[in-house]
């Protein structure tokens, strides 16, 4: 198979030497999402994931889904990449750096969505493949523990008995990636290279694995496509518009619990207000827990329940 050509036109060209440390970022999720339309990149992923050989994967192909708006900056929907196999069966593939109220229950809910999609009018049960749902995550889903990448099952419970392998969920929390080692299995070098922040160390990673080099170089030619980059930062500038309203939101946060302390009519309320408000959202930036912050601000029982939860 013949690898892709540079898209961008002379002038494009000239135009990323000017910067020529810049690259896009795969946490971007548009980034992510032109990653993955490259085949050698998507079956190196996959193959990783699955923990098989990439030279074991058919063919896959991506599948469209429906968006709110083609790459619009005001536009906050998660680019979601859906991907069939040659036996039909899919996966769907999610970038999400921020996080997300109700995370958990929204993948059930597209899982469940994907799996049920496959049958036409008159189809029966036989026809349903298996469907993977895949969660890569700038945030900590399950804080209690080290594990960067682990798989869901429907199995019952105490037993080792499946109960179907029709479904099946896969997670990988990217900030508990573990100090990178001489021998690390694919999937984590994967997480790692998607983590990456700097040009110099994505070369680095991509020196190491031929589909890693695949990706290194699809990054190198998005970011020299006029059209791509403008996308890509279109995309960024959402996201630090919505980092900067959830800022705005603990601000006016603090002052409310200034205020709360105030109604108590005591100097320690005041002072224990403003301290377990001003803790309790540096906590939530720390884990990147946007949404919550958001609904702290609207929320008093749901801002007691965090403080219960960090022990504030």
């Amino acid at each position: 198979m013949e690898g892709l050509k540079c898209r961008g036109t002379g002038s494009q060209r000239e135009k990323a030497k000017e910067n020529p440390e810049f690259i896009m970022l795969p946490t971007v999720d548009f980034c992510f999402k032109e990653l993955m339309k490259n085949p050698r990149v998507r079956k190196g992923f996959i193959a990783a994931l699955l923990r098989k050989e990439p030279e074991e994967l058919a063919e896959t192909e991506i599948l469209p889904v429906e968006q709110p708006g083609e790459y619009e900056d005001e536009k906050m929907g998660i680019l979601d990449v859906l991907i069939r196999f040659q036996d039909g069966g899919r996966m769907n593939l999610e970038m999400q750096m921020l996080a997300y109220d109700y995370w958990k229950e929204r993948v059930l809910f597209y899982l469940c969505r994907i799996y049920t999609g496959q049958l036409k009018k008159g189809e029966g049960y036989e026809n349903l493949k298996k469907c993977i749902h895949v969660s890569v995550l700038g945030f900590n889903q399950f804080p209690g523990d080290e594990s960067s990448f682990r798989v869901f099952h429907m199995q019952e419970e105490g037993e080792q008995n499946l109960y179907s392998d029709k479904l099946e969920i896969m997670v990988l929390e990217l900030k508990k990636l573990p100090p990178e080692a001489q021998s690390e299995e694919g999937v984590i070098r994967w997480m790692r290279f998607l983590a990456g922040t700097r040009k110099e160390d994505l070369a680095k990673m991509a020196e190491k694995d031929f589909y890693l080099k695949e990706a290194y170089e699809e990054l190198e030619r998005l970011s020299a496509d006029e059209e791509k980059r403008y996308a890509y930062e279109a995309r960024e500038k959402a996201l630090r518009d919505h980092i900067s309203m959830m800022n705005y939101a603990m601000r006016k946060g603090l002052h409310e619990g200034r205020a709360e302390g105030r109604a108590e009519g005591r100097a320690e309320g005041r002072a224990e207000g403003e301290e377990k408000a001003s803790r309790l959202f540096a906590c939530l930036i720390s884990d990147r827990r946007y949404e919550d912050m958001n609904r702290a601000v609207q929320d008093k029982e749901f801002r007691k329940k965090l403080f219960e939860e960090y022990h504030l």
